[in-house]
């Protein structure tokens, strides 16, 4: 099947590899926004961002490919998800990059070495030796909320190191490898207390916006830890400082915020027994090639008129 396919965001490799892979395909390349709306109302694929005005002129999509794993907030209007424009997105292909940055502050925090750096930086020399505080990982319990792919990896990883896993997810129906336990998102609250690591990974939903706050870091064990490297729209820093700093919970690791850059006056830069990274986790090699490789594949679903991979639910964002 010969289609046309919009670029609404720059190509990159990505439409070389795409004419290669399906001929029959055209594909424009849009450089403004008088350029999309005269190439959308022949289009039935396109990649990128639409709004409202930009989706009521492309009366023949069928696909739209986003450009992100979780694009912002309000990628997913009212007038894209009521349509039945199918979108998809790049999901899947972060899983090791993201996983090991997990585990990498998982390690950290495990033995200390977050107090550590900041004692190397203030030319502190802390004694302690062998009574030095850690967290024995075979005896820890991490519950990992969203055992999707980046999850579950994350879990497989807990394993090699000898921890038991507990996983929450709204829709994976049976416990990944690596995943002891799986329980719905609603048994959160009496999971909390079990954990001796809260790990993140979800995506921001209108379900998941927001619902880290006080009340959860209450649940928490004072010795356990918080890692969040999902969205960050997903925990009120301002009640993650609060819980640092009266001893709520024992430490946390952010690799994303709730403000993105942090402000420099934010209280968190100065929170005990914090551990951030300036939303890097998912840093690492071959993600073009990764990218390549599910567009080239689901241009050839399309052209064959067969279901697409990494099908997005509109109404829940992921």
């Amino acid at each position: 099947m010969s289609f046309k396919f919009v670029f609404l965001s720059p190509a990159g490799d990505l439409a070389a590899a795409m004419s290669e892979a399906v001929p029959t395909m055209e594909i424009v390349q849009c450089e403004s926004r008088a350029e999309a709306l005269a190439a959308l109302p022949t289009a039935q694929a396109c990649f990128g961002t639409l709004d409202s005005e930009l989706l009521a002129a492309a009366v023949q999509l069928k696909w739209l490919a986003a450009p992100a794993a979780g694009p912002p907030k309000g990628y997913y209007f009212p007038e894209l998800i009521a349509s039945d424009v199918v979108v998809t997105n790049f999901r899947g292909i972060f899983n090791d990059h993201i996983s090991a940055h997990i585990m990498a502050f998982v390690l950290v925090l495990s033995r200390g070495m977050h107090r550590y750096f900041r004692d190397q930086f203030a030319g502190q020399w802390r004694s302690g030796g062998e009574s030095s505080p850690s967290t024995y990982l075979p005896e820890a319990t991490a519950l990992i909320v969203g055992v999707g792919g980046i999850g579950a990896e994350t879990a497989r990883q807990c394993k090699n190191w000898g921890m038991t896993t507990v996983g929450i997810d709204p829709r994976v129906g049976s416990p990944p490898p690596g995943v002891d336990e799986l329980h719905r998102p609603d048994e959160l609250d009496q999971l909390l207390p079990r954990a001796d690591f809260v790990i993140l990974t979800v995506p921001q939903t209108p379900q998941t916006e927001g619902f880290f706050t006080s009340a959860r870091f209450e649940q928490m064990k004072n010795s356990a830890y918080f890692v969040n490297i999902g969205r960050g729209a997903n925990v009120k820093l301002a009640d993650l400082d609060q819980a640092l700093r009266e001893g709520q919970i024992a430490g946390a690791a952010l690799d994303v915020f709730e403000q993105e850059p942090l402000p420099p006056e934010h209280p968190l830069w100065t929170a005990p027994n914090f551990l951030m990274t300036p939303h890097v986790a998912a840093a690492g090699p071959y993600l073009t090639e990764r990218r390549r490789d599910l567009m080239v594949e689901n241009c050839q679903r399309f052209a064959r008129g067969e279901a697409l991979v990494n099908v997005v639910d509109k109404e829940n964002w992921f």
